[in-house]
């Protein structure tokens, strides 16, 4: 299939881009910056400024949308909330009315999406697809994130949401920050320690999108976790064991993460079960099923 994808060139964007060669695909990334390190086809985009390159949709059976300003980069002040809402929302917006006008037949529109839509809170539930969308900053977010994918099935074509959890990856994201202190013999749980990591390894979220372009996964909304739940505290002490260092500082206080990110540290303090039984009753097999099989392989 020919597929053009946004955010190509990002942790998960660039793994995606790799796996999807390797099936086979033609790929093609929209991109701020061309780049000649690259070794995938570059098109010229830039929503906020409404300029994009649209040589990239001739021929184009799927769009896979992964843009957007990463969540955790920096604290949530109202200029930081605009740029996020921006970056993945309008984004999406503005592919729609470029497809639309250009009358792009496209096949399908696959849009990442976040387990965050739930809430960042702690208890005994575990969410899974049919839950509401959280009364909060990210669950908000998610709604209108998921609502502009939503608009292409006016187009006929199918769309598809994969609401994903921490993704781990050992060139990026939130492992090498997870690993860097512990590593240093100053690693610590955060907070109570008992707030639930919802997580997935790189490899499988690719696989989870390969699935779904292929159609070997019906078209839908997703949770992109794996089936293991965890919470912070045993996360901490397995990636200490895996290192051979020792845990002696205490935990780090909710009020120290707060004063340093603000709200943003609701998503360091807190988290709920997610379920991924959508995704395997649909057929899919995770290969690092496990976080220490994720582990073994990243660290």
């Amino acid at each position: 299939m020919k597929l053009l994808i946004t955010g190509g060139s990002g942790m998960v964007g660039s793994s995606l881009v790799q796996t999807l060669l390797a099936e086979k695909h033609d790929v093609a990334i929209l991109t701020r910056t061309i780049s000649r390190d690259l070794d995938v086809k570059q098109y010229f985009w830039d929503p906020s400024k409404l300029l994009i390159d649209t040589s990239a949709f001739e021929g184009i059976d799927c769009l896979i949308h992964l843009a957007g300003a990463n969540v955790s980069d920096r604290r949530w002040t109202s200029i930081q909330k605009e740029i996020i809402h921006l970056s993945r929302v309008e984004s999406a917006n503005f592919l729609f009315q470029k497809i639309k006008a250009l009358k792009i037949p496209l096949k399908s529109f696959i849009t990442s999406s976040a387990v965050g839509c739930y809430g960042t809170f702690t208890s005994v539930k575990i969410f899974s697809e049919q839950d509401h969308f959280a009364q909060d900053f990210l669950g908000d977010l998610c709604a209108k994130w998921e609502a502009a994918a939503d608009q292409f099935t006016t187009l006929g074509c199918q769309v598809s949401k994969v609401r994903t959890g921490v993704v781990l990856a050992s060139n990026g994201g939130a492992l090498p920050k997870m690993i860097k202190p512990i590593s240093l013999g100053v690693g610590s749980t955060l907070g109570s320690g008992k707030q639930y990591f919802p997580w997935i390894h790189v490899k499988d979220l690719c696989g989870i999108y390969v699935q779904l372009v292929s159609n070997s996964l019906p078209s839908g909304v997703y949770n992109g976790v794996a089936p293991e739940s965890i919470t912070n505290n045993e996360l901490t002490q397995i990636i200490a064991e895996m290192l051979k260092k020792p845990l002696w500082l205490p935990n780090i206080p909710s009020w120290v993460l707060k004063i340093i990110f603000g709200n943003m540290a609701s998503i360091l303090l807190e988290g709920s079960k997610v379920s991924s039984e959508k995704l395997i009753d649909s057929g899919f097999e995770f290969d690092y099923p496990s976080i220490r099989s994720a582990l073994n392989d990243l660290v």
